[in-house]
């Protein structure tokens, strides 16, 4: 892994700057044609491959757009007129050329690299489920007015959540939704603060709020609901707490249902849905799949991060403030260059050296989300966090296998729910993210006038700094210095502007 620290010149213009010129149509691009002249299907047929094309917002350019797909053998899966984003799926091996041509198309791209196929169902690792066993002994470690798992939630002391539930749970007039692999609604700390009206499934694109459509497709898919847990399980006398046990969580469903990957037209859907049903907050524990890091000068990543920057604006414009994790690959997202051998990870993987300031990792490094780095159970970068020195925001506990907990189980990952109504470990930045998006939603209880910029910064502010390490960072002890923490006690690239506290947030 490369963290080169040059400082060269950028030529590059800003990632806000850029997207902001491709929305308005103002990007380079090839030649336009208008709809009429669009050229026909190839004759040839390839693979089903699903596409965004984005284009201007105005109904006559839609329209026109529209019927430009048609003609270049494209069906329309569903249009968001309010963001100019189009899902398509077409099995002309030309279209995304083609209709990158049409006069009003501001970017257009497949959003995978393997065809689109009947879905089957795989299973997913990395979960450390208690056993009743262990629940039970667990639960005999429990304080008078702790929950019964509460002992081993050191990641809630760690912020004051445990305190801070004491002045304020937060309201239920404050929904985070959860942009995940589902959440399992019936689970017995999740149901008294679920939101079942502010839920979808979100695969392929287009939101289905069928009764229990939301939840994962088998209990193996317990990404979502382990997050959901640690925003916003009750206090109720059952299992384990979360960080703001008295705001409501809605699930959107995004991954599908064999890989279990993030498409960037499930993602999109998912913003919309949840800024037109007023959640607050979504936590988004992922990275936008085929690609770890999207690079503007591919036509196809270009499209996937206009197309999902569209969609996160639009949630941030409706009053949704977008919290994400940083990512699990220890990368320095503020150095020259990095090397991806995990993309696309639909297909067979390329190595490829990038430069994070002109490919990436989507949502995390859109403008206006915050961007969430992961600690252990004393407080350091957990060994797999992801930073960056102005590209972190806050930090959050995400868990460290390698750093014993000061608990009954000494385990140092994050407990919360799992599907099934049980209780299991995981670590990540993806448990980080939701830690600060519960605290986000207590500033929110607290402050309801509050928009996504002023929760932010609240956000920023009540964050606590321990500022870079003053040993160089070799958490596994090898001699080998891991990864540069740059900054000073302000921010810096492991923590951004420190570790959020729940406390501070309610006082």
């Amino acid at each position: 892994m490369s963290h080169l620290r040059s400082r060269r010149r950028r030529l590059a213009a800003p990632l806000g700057l850029v997207l902001a010129l491709a929305t308005l149509g103002i990007a380079p691009a090839a030649q336009a044609v208008t709809p009429a002249d669009a050229p026909a299907a190839s004759t040839q047929t390839g693979p089903k491959l699903p596409y965004v094309v984005n284009t201007r917002t105005d109904h006559r350019t839609i329209a026109a757009v529209e019927k430009a797909i048609a003609k270049a053998g494209g069906d329309i899966v569903v249009t968001y007129r309010q963001i100019g984003v189009i899902v398509v799926h077409s099995t002309n091996p030309a279209f995304g050329e083609q209709i990158r041509k049409v006069r009003g198309v501001q970017s257009a791209g497949a959003t995978r690299t393997a065809p689109l196929a009947p879905a089957g169902i795989t299973q997913e690792g990395g979960t450390d489920r208690l056993s009743a066993a262990e629940a039970a002994q667990l639960a005999d470690a429990a304080g008078p007015e702790q929950e019964p798992l509460e002992a081993d939630q050191w990641g809630l002391r760690a912020i004051g959540a445990d305190k801070a539930a004491k002045i304020n749970p937060g309201s239920a007039k404050v929904t985070v939704g959860v942009i995940d692999t589902g959440v399992d609604d019936t689970h017995p700390d999740l149901a008294p603060n679920f939101s079942a009206g502010q839920s979808a499934n979100c695969v392929g694109g287009k939101a289905d709020t069928t009764a229990g459509a939301w939840r994962p497709y088998q209990p193996s898919h317990d990404h979502g609901t382990h997050v959901a847990g640690e925003i916003a399980s009750s206090r109720n006398g059952v299992g384990v707490a979360g960080v703001a046990p008295g705001v409501k969580v809605a699930a959107i469903k995004v991954s599908e249902p064999d890989t279990q990957l993030f498409f960037p037209e499930s993602v999109v859907c998912a913003f919309v849905f949840a800024a037109d049903k007023g959640i607050e907050i979504t936590n988004n524990s992922y990275y936008v799949d085929p690609w770890l890091y999207n690079c503007l000068n591919d036509p196809d990543q270009r499209a996937i991060v206009d197309a999902v920057n569209r969609a996160q604006l639009y949630a941030k414009g409706k009053g949704t403030l977008n919290v994400a994790a940083a990512g699990n690959s220890n990368h320095d997202l503020d150095s020259d260059a990095i090397v991806d051998d995990s993309s696309p990870d639909d297909s067979t993987p390329v190595e490829r050296t990038i430069d994070p300031h002109e490919c990436f990792d989507i949502p995390t490094q859109l403008p206006g989300v915050v961007t969430v780095s992961a600690t252990g159970p004393k407080g350091a970068k957990s060994f797999y966090s992801t930073y960056g020195n102005g590209v972190i925001d806050v930090a959050a506990p995400g868990g460290d296998s390698r750093v014993p907990a000061d608990t009954p189980s000494k385990n140092g990952r994050i407990l919360s729910t799992l599907p099934g109504g049980g209780w299991g470990f995981k670590q990540g930045t993806s448990m980080a993210s939701p830690m600060a998006s519960g605290v986000a939603a207590l500033l929110k209880s607290k402050y309801p006038w509050a928009g996504p910029t002023a929760l932010q910064a609240m956000l920023k502010a009540q964050a606590d700094n321990p500022g870079c390490p003053v040993e160089p960072y070799d958490p596994d002890g090898d001699g080998v210095v891991d990864a540069v923490c740059e900054g000073g006690k302000r921010t810096n690239g492991f923590y951004g502007t420190g570790i959020v506290d729940a406390l501070d947030a309610v006082k």
